[in-house]
């Protein structure tokens, strides 16, 4: 694995039980570039850059994405406001890593639990 990374949560095996496609993964990972990312496109969410372990550990809810391409899982945890971290798999060296960090609306939250894109996570 490159050395552009960092571990950041052991990967939950219960996620397994929401998911499609199971993960076979100990471990998922963070670049070192996903806070440039963050400050780039969602400077707003800066501040919950330091929770991204405590929502990988206990989401409140997960689910997959339909319009994203290959191999991924989205966990949603709510604070003041709902924090959405988009984990995908590295299919070249075969590791989970963080690849996005947004918030969503309380609206975009229940139509996504509604249409059964996210599950509550009953840990």
């Amino acid at each position: 694995m490159n050395n552009k990374v960092f571990p950041v949560a052991l990967y939950n095996k219960l996620f397994n039980e929401y998911l499609p496609t199971p993960f076979d993964h100990d471990m998922i990972y963070q670049s070192y570039g996903l806070e440039k990312h963050i400050e780039k496109r969602h400077p707003e969410c800066l501040p919950y850059m330091r929770f991204i372990s405590s929502i990988i550990s206990s989401p409140d809810y997960i689910g997959v994405n339909p319009n994203e391409s290959g191999a991924s899982f989205e966990l949603v945890k709510i604070f003041s406001e709902n924090v959405q971290i988009g984990i995908k798999l590295d299919l070249k060296e075969d590791y989970l890593y963080v690849a996005t960090l947004h918030t969503i609306t309380d609206g975009k939250l229940r139509h996504s639990v509604e249409n059964g894109r996210l599950r509550k996570f009953d840990k």
